[in-house]
Parts: C-alpha cells; sequence; structure tokens
C-alpha cells in the first residue's frame, strides 16, 4: 500500500547488514555522512538518512533499489546536493544513493551530435570533455550540478532562451525501477513516434519514478563567434521591458540575464568586479561574425530607447568567464550579504508580455517587506527569481517570506504562468501544483506514480503527497 503521510520508514537492521554485505565500506550509517547527504540548498530541516551507499555502475543502484524494495524502505538518489526544493530530503527516512562515483561520459559522436554518459557527470565536466571536439552541452542551470539531477528536475538556465531546456536536450536515458528492473527509453535517433514517451516522463518526475542511470543527450557546435556584453539601466522595468521587445523581435540572443541592484552588490563584493550598482542585463550572443554584429547592433538600439547605458562588452574568453562567474555565484554571494541566513526563493515563469508587471510587482512587495532580498532571472524566457534572505532563529521571517513567495506564485498562475520554471515541486513547491494543473491533472500524476511505485520507495513525500 501507498504511504500516506511522510511517516518515518527506517531502514531495519537486516537491509543494513545486507547493503553493508553487498558494498562494504561504500555503505555509511556515520552521521556526518548522513547529514551531508540529508541537507540542499532549501530552507528545509529534514532528519538525515538512515544510511547511503555509495554506487559506481548501474548494478550497483538496481542492486541497492532491490534490497530496499524488499523492506518497503525508501531511496533518494543524489547527485551533488545543489537542489533548492528539498528533492533529496529523506522525509521518510531510508537510504540515499550517492551517484557522484558515477561520473564518466561514456562515449561522445560528434557525427551525431551526441553524448552518452553516467549521471554523476556535471555540466562543466562534460564541456571540457566535448571541448575539443568542437562541441558544447548548452543548458546550464547556474550551479554546476550533476547531469543525473538536471534530467530528474527538467532544468534549464541561462542559454535555454536559445537552446531549450533538459526536455528538449534529452534523447534516451537508462533508469532503475522501483522492482529493481533496469530499462531503456529512447534512441539516439532525433525524433520517434514509438509508444508512450517515457523518456519525457522520467525527465522532470525529480526520481519518484525511477532512477537515471545512464543519459544520452543532444550536443551543439561551438559558435563561430560569441560576445556577452552588460548594459545598466535606470529601474529594472527598463530592463525587463528591454528584454521583452528584443524576444519580440526575433532577435536569436542565446542569454539574457537579469540582476537587480541588491545582486549586483552581492557579486561585486564576492567577485570584486566593481560593476556599476544598478538594474543590470548581462546578454550573450552566438552565431558567424556578421550575425552577432548584427544582433548586438539591433540590442543597443532597443537598451538604448528604454534608458539603457554604459554597455560593457567581454569578447575574450577570460572577460566573458569572469562575468558569467559572477552571475553563476549570485546566490551563494548573496547569501554572504548576511551571514547564517537561508533563502526561500521563487522560480515563477511566465508568457514573455506580462513579465515586467510580475517582477516590479514582486520587487515593490519585497521592498516593502522589509526583508532582505534579491532577484536573478532568466528573462529571455519568461523565468525570474526573487529570493527572500531570512534569519532562521526568526519564525516571523520565515512566514513573511513565504508569505511574499505566494503572493508571486498566484500573479503568475492568474496570468497564465507557471509555479516552477525550472526548479521542480519538490517539498516546496506542492501546495500550489493542485492549482496550477487541477485536480484532475495531479489525479493522472498518482496514478502513475502508483503504477510504477506501488510501495512508494522512490524518493516518497515529493511532487505531492500519496
Amino acid at each position: 500500500m501507498l504511504s500516506t503521510a511522510n511517516a518515518p520508514r527506517t531502514a531495519p537492521a537486516a537491509l543494513i547488514d545486507a547493503l553493508r554485505q553487498r558494498f562494504g565500506d561504500r555503505l555509511s550509517t556515520a552521521l556526518a555522512v548522513r547529514e551531508q547527504h540529508g541537507r540542499d540548498e532549501s530552507p528545509f530541516d529534514v532528519a538525515p538518512p538512515d544510511a547511503v551507499v555509495f554506487c559506481e555502475s548501474t548494478q550497483d543502484v538496481a542492486d541497492a533499489v532491490t534490497l530496499a524494495a524488499a523492506h518497503r524502505v525508501p531511496v533518494i538518489p543524489f547527485g551533488v546536493g545543489s537542489s533548492l526544493e528539498g528533492h533529496l530530503l529523506a522525509v521518510q527516512g531510508g537510504v540515499s544513493l550517492d551517484l557522484s562515483r558515477m561520473n564518466r561520459v561514456l562515449r561522445a559522436e560528434p557525427e551525431n551530435l551526441t553524448a552518452t554518459l553516467q549521471p554523476g557527470v556535471t555540466r562543466s565536466q562534460l564541456n571540457r570533455e566535448v571541448k575539443d571536439l568542437g562541441l558544447f552541452f548548452p543548458i546550464d542551470p547556474g550551479a554546476d550540478a550533476s547531469l543525473g539531477g538536471m534530467c530528474a528536475t527538467r532544468a534549464s538556465g541561462t542559454n535555454a532562451v536559445r537552446y531549450g531546456t533538459m526536455r528538449e536536450n534529452v534523447l534516451a536515458l537508462e533508469v532503475v525501477t522501483a522492482s529493481g528492473q533496469v530499462i531503456r527509453t529512447g534512441t539516439q535517433a532525433r525524433k520517434s513516434s514509438a509508444g508512450y514517451d517515457l523518456t519525457r516522463l522520467m525527465v522532470g518526475s525529480e526520481g519518484t519514478l525511477g532512477v537515471i542511470t545512464e543519459i544520452t543527450l543532444k550536443l551543439h557546435p561551438l559558435p563561430e563567434s560569441l560576445a556577452a556584453a552588460v548594459c545598466f539601466f535606470p529601474d529594472i522595468a527598463s530592463a525587463v521591458a528591454t528584454t521583452i521587445q528584443v524576444i519580440q523581435m526575433g532577435v536569436p540572443i542565446a542569454r539574457c540575464e537579469l540582476l537587480d541592484v541588491n545582486a549586483v552588490r552581492a557579486v561585486n563584493n564576492h567577485d570584486k568586479l566593481g560593476l556599476r550598482e544598478a538594474p543590470m542585463l548581462l546578454m550573450e550572443f552566438h552565431g558567424s561574425e556578421a550575425g552577432v554584429a548584427e544582433q548586438t547592433a539591433t540590442v543597443q538600439e532597443i537598451a538604448k530607447d528604454h534608458g539603457g547605458e554604459d554597455f560593457q562588452w567581454a569578447t575574450t574568453p577570460e572577460e566573458r568567464t569572469r562575468l558569467w562567474t559572477a552571475r553563476h555565484h549570485a546566490y551563494l554571494s548573496a547569501l554572504q550579504m548576511r551571514p547564517g541566513c537561508r533563502a526561500v526563493t521563487t522560480d515563477t515563469c511566465v508568457p514573455i508580455a506580462r513579465l515586467a508587471e510580475m517582477v516590479v510587482a514582486a520587487e515593490d512587495e519585497a521592498r516593502a517587506s522589509g526583508l532582505p532580498y534579491f532577484i536573478v532571472g532568466h528573462v529571455g524566457d519568461g523565468n525570474f527569481h526573487i529570493a527572500y534572505l531570512l534569519d532562521p532563529n526568526l519564525p516571523g521571517e520565515r512566514d513573511l517570506a513565504e508569505s511574499l513567495n505566494e503572493r508571486v506564485v498566484r500573479r503568475a498562475l492568474a496570468v497564465g504562468g507557471t509555479c516552477t520554471g525550472e526548479h521542480g515541486i519538490g517539498l516546496h513547491k506542492q501546495g500550489f501544483l493542485i492549482e496550477e494543473t487541477g485536480e484532475g491533472a495531479v489525479a493522472m500524476m498518482r496514478a502513475v506514480k502508483r503504477a510504477l511505485d506501488p510501495d512508494n520507495i522512490l524518493n516518497p513525500g515529493k511532487i505531492f503527497a500519496l
């Protein structure tokens, strides 16, 4: 029977003994190791898992799941722990499956523009290994996340405006099911009409339908020419209005990132950039030399019409890396502005025409609340994040942050947006799922979960309650 609440399902001694016999010193019950695997970047505090298994192969994962299934004990996949929504928390106890040692790129096929790899490979590792082939993988969520975790959460990030999300870039998967069976979904072909699309079902399932053990991804040719620029605006509305016009005019911009004044101040402090402390767009252009020149000229004219000024160009790899590293550090940089704080982070995505009013309303409410905050966004595709920085020792601040978050989400839903553009539901956004998708759709999701995981052992308590 399915569990109906997050009641503990502690791993019994018999399971721990069986895991130890199978995995030896790759099984750990040490408190420090369990705590490391029981905490992510979300604001939730949950007891750690009962044990951690360090998997090194698909067979390891299959054996661990089979043993846990025999005792109806939960298993929770773990990549690098960068989740913001509580995905890896052992809310019912159980065994954490650490996949970080499954970190090999198995093959890269430049003639097919594909790579097949294990789930512990990180985004930056893959790009290092395929760079000499003249290829790259564009999905960049900011953190150097594992690609297994990026599949599980249907991640996107800074390049999504041009290259899409994980949904568009995953061709095939190898997955261990709740019974320990190993299945394969998809092929290396770019399209298929063969039955249900199980690959898309697994991408975004947040570890609740299977444990991903192998991934085949699309790669893209490195662009002939590449340029990055920053531009500053008198207010956040002007920066977002510029973005909207750029997209509506069909400029094939690769990245268009928003940082509010608080985020700029944070990355200045952290990375010593010396940027002007004003709302800023960080943009990148890919293509031929002529194409990039045309794109940049068009964007500069649009920005100028909206008060944008002080364009600063980064054309060398070192300059671009410096700017994008600062953007990737924005979250951690902002946390350092209030030592000891935790963050409640929104992840709304809205139709591009409604983006400006959504961001401005969120900024106005956050400023009026008195709670420290910062705003960043992949605004080229309508996705923005406002993070409220709260003192975990002051319960009133957590309540205030959640109240502000709720208002942001409800406005997004009212204009046809979503409560989560890329982070996933996890624990934090479950309350909005029925409102966004409807009771019928959630009932169908539950039916799929029951069919594929009848004992509810795969990352239970995430996405929705059962």
